[in-house]
């Protein structure tokens, strides 16, 4: 009898992405086990390579000439069973590799063989006496016994000017010890309590009916409904049962509000997001999978953590683009979810105000279980929300960034010492500069877009490949002195806010303010705690803050997302319109939100005045059915990059007529395209997109991957392809 391990390599090429068969010496029978990560020899110098055991075969001598595993890297499966699945599960779903998949389910640091640091840490030992019992001495143990197990020797004596001879001396008689400890890198700082709610009747009835039966349930609850407080009962639910929890939240600025109260609720709780170094995540993800935490809060990839026992999984502001991933493997967490929920046996919880139309509908296919919370929890009513016609305002004399009525009701605010958020979906300080006199617009140099001016550094930035150049005083095209910033962005509200209210305290949120480490979680409680009358900010301030003493919230600009390239732009207004007016009237006053636009007319604006989802959803997929768009079909998008436009454009339409010809006879497939990306080029590379649209099966989907790799064979070195399964951006 002889076992064979089916390998994959860990090297990212298409050429790789399929298992090789190595047989399993003697030495390690019994001991290789799928999930294992190998040392193996590869290629024909037998270079030693890593690799992943994907499954065992037992049986008679196969024909052929097998190399042999050379030696174990783990003593147990670092990948699970569940892991296995889940990485088929991508590769046909999400059309990525082995390795790909691999590698957003185990923590980079870990593929790296990052090791734990290893510290002696000082605690303290027998209490003084004697000789020993002098203020140099005592001031020692008396910091240690405050701070035992903080401090090794160098910190001891540097942070606090400690004799380092006073030191060893009370080591070397026993009054302090040295414990060696692996080091956390975690900023685990105290939360304070957050005591346990009383939930109402209608969080009962929803808490009830999510414990009584396993699945997928969609909450549909209104801004300050209370959904966080069921989500920390479920979870103390599966906590009492011995099972274990997942909280994702979409952006990294969510989770201090969040984060404070599980943390509140529950002390100890793995946190895994984006903004933690790469050793962070990895010793987040070993204690998840070592069982010493059994609540995990976190963004998208945190849906990836090895839990064993795993009963409840929540996705807060499930419509939220985030949840889908822009890099390879483009997973969606939702599908990832509902695998993981399934496997488990466990419930799955969907929550949102504006649920996204593809899990609104899987109610209608009686799929997901439709919850409604339509009360907030204190019985206050939803904010008014009024819009207002810039247009009007244009012609009345009005040129400034505030209507009327947004001023007024801001001067009210700030005469309560109340407090505002106003919202405006665009950073910097002006969206473009340009040349009044001969039209010359500035742009990336790098990038087919305009440069971004930044008033605080004073320089034009590209937001796609972050080049920077100084501002210019003159058009560099004609060289007159009328070059202007125009557009509008939260920097320049800031300052035109600040110049209008000299007097309130304003704070700015959003990806130039939150660059740093804990940014986010400094400026939600300076807000929080009335450090500020108003804060300015993009979507990241739009879902999930919850300040009682915010009354107004001002849209600056609806019509931004209205313009986009998407035919999924009347939703998302919708949703973020709906989303951001929630953050008023949260407390015991009453809120009041104030809509600017040029386009009053608009459906997704005038379903969100009146709060109305039912309508929006039902014209919207009545469209989508008709055009056969997502949750009806399918859409791949194709994007090909290169520095070479004239090999890109040939190829591009070389592989549009290949899939034409071979699609002619689908009347279910159409193929669109080629054509230059909606930004034809982003750091110095052309882009070139071809989409495919219709209802494509997963083999079909497969059978279009595998034409797309072969055919760039011959080009590889020079293009680059990116596959995408309904995207969530065409630009």
């Amino acid at each position: 009898m002889y076992e064979y391990a089916e390998i994959i390599i860990e090297q990212d090429s298409n050429a790789l992405d399929r298992l090789f068969t190595y047989l399993i010496p003697e030495e390690f029978l019994h001991l290789v086990t799928p999930g294992m990560r190998v040392k193996v020899p590869f290629g024909r110098g037998n270079k030693t390579v890593y690799g992943f055991v994907i499954r065992i075969i037992s049986g008679e001598m196969l024909e052929g000439d097998f190399k042999s595993i050379i030696a174990l890297w783990d003593k147990k499966p670092v990948l699970r069973q569940e892991d296995l699945m889940l990485i088929e599960y991508m590769r046909i779903h999400y059309l990525c590799s082995y390795v790909e998949a691999i590698k957003v389910i185990l923590p980079s640091a870990y593929l790296k063989g990052k090791k734990d640091i290893i510290q002696e840490l000082i605690y303290c030992g027998k209490p003084l006496d004697g000789k020993y019992l002098t203020p140099a001495y005592e001031a020692i143990y008396k910091l240690v016994s405050g701070k035992p197990g903080v401090y090794n020797r160098n910190q001891l004596s540097k942070v606090h000017g400690l004799s380092n001879s006073s030191i060893n001396t009370l080591l070397k008689h026993g009054y302090l010890t040295l414990i060696s400890e692996k080091v956390s890198r975690l900023n685990s700082s105290d939360s304070e309590a957050y005591p346990k709610k009383q939930l109402n009747i209608y969080q009962r009835k929803i808490r009830e009916e999510i414990l009584s039966a396993q699945g997928v349930y969609l909450l549909e609850g209104i801004t300050g409904s209370g959904k966080t407080e069921i989500y920390l009962n479920l979870a103390e639910e599966m906590l009492n049962r011995g099972k274990e929890s997942i909280i994702l939240v979409p952006e990294i600025a969510l989770t201090p509000q969040m984060l404070e109260r599980f943390r509140g609720r529950f002390k100890d709780i793995a946190v895994f997001h984006s903004r933690l170094s790469q050793t962070e995540r990895l010793e987040e993800w070993k204690r998840v999978k070592a069982g010493k935490v059994k609540i995990a809060l976190g963004a998208r990839s945190a849906i990836f953590l090895p839990f064993n026992n795993l009963g409840l999984i929540v996705i807060d502001e499930e419509h939220e683009n985030s949840y889908k991933s822009d890099s390879d493997p483009k997973y969606h967490a939702r599908d990832i979810a509902v695998v993981r929920s399934k496997f488990h046996g466990g419930t799955l919880l969907l929550g949102s105000a504006t649920p996204s139309l593809e899990s609104y509908y899987r109610t209608k296919l009686k799929e997901f279980i439709h919850l409604k919370l339509d009360k907030r929890v204190d019985g206050a009513l939803r904010p008014a929300i009024e819009v207002v016609d810039m247009r009007e305002e244009l012609k009345q004399g009005n040129k400034s960034v505030l209507s009327t009525k947004l001023y007024s009701a801001l001067q009210q605010v700030l005469e309560k010492n109340e407090q505002c958020i106003l919202f405006l979906n665009r950073r910097g300080y002006s969206t473009f500069v340009s040349c009044r006199k001969c039209g010359f617009v500035l742009k990336c140099p790098n990038c087919d877009v305009t440069m971004t001016y930044h008033v605080e550094s004073k320089k034009m930035e590209c937001h796609y490949c972050g080049k920077k150049k100084p501002m210019v005083d003159k058009c560099p095209a004609c060289g007159s002195l009328y070059i202007k910033h125009f557009g509008l962005g939260t920097e320049k509200l800031e300052q035109e806010i600040v110049k209008l209210f000299p007097r309130a305290k304003v704070l700015r949120m959003d990806a130039d303010t939150t660059r740093t480490k804990n940014s986010h979680e400094l400026i939600y409680k300076n807000f929080k705690n009335k450090e500020a009358n108003i804060l300015i900010g993009t979507q990241m301030i739009a879902k999930g803050l919850d300040f009682e003493e915010v009354t107004l919230v001002g849209v600056i600009a609806a019509d931004l997302s209205l313009n986009l390239p998407d035919y999924r732009a009347s939703e998302k207004t919708f949703q973020l319109l709906t989303q951001v007016g929630g953050r008023a009237g949260r407390g015991s006053k009453e809120g009041h939100v104030i809509v600017q636009t040029y386009n009053p007319e608009n459906f997704s604006i005038r379903c969100a005045a009146s709060y109305n989802l039912d309508e929006l959803y039902t014209e919207e997929l009545a469209i989508r059915k008709q055009l056969n768009y997502p949750p009806f079909g399918t859409i791949i998008s194709l994007l090909f990059t290169s520095e070479k436009e004239d090999i890109l454009i040939k190829y591009t339409h070389n592989l549009s007529n290949i899939l034409k010809y071979e699609y002619q006879e689908n009347d279910k497939i159409s193929i669109l395209g080629p054509c230059p990306s909606l930004i034809s080029r982003i750091k110095n590379q052309y882009r070139w997109q071809i989409l495919i649209k219709g209802t494509i099966s997963l083999e079909e989907a497969a059978g279009i991957k595998q034409r797309v790799y072969e055919s760039i064979k011959d080009v590889y070195n020079e293009i680059r392809v990116n596959l995408d399964i309904n995207p969530n951006s065409f630009v």
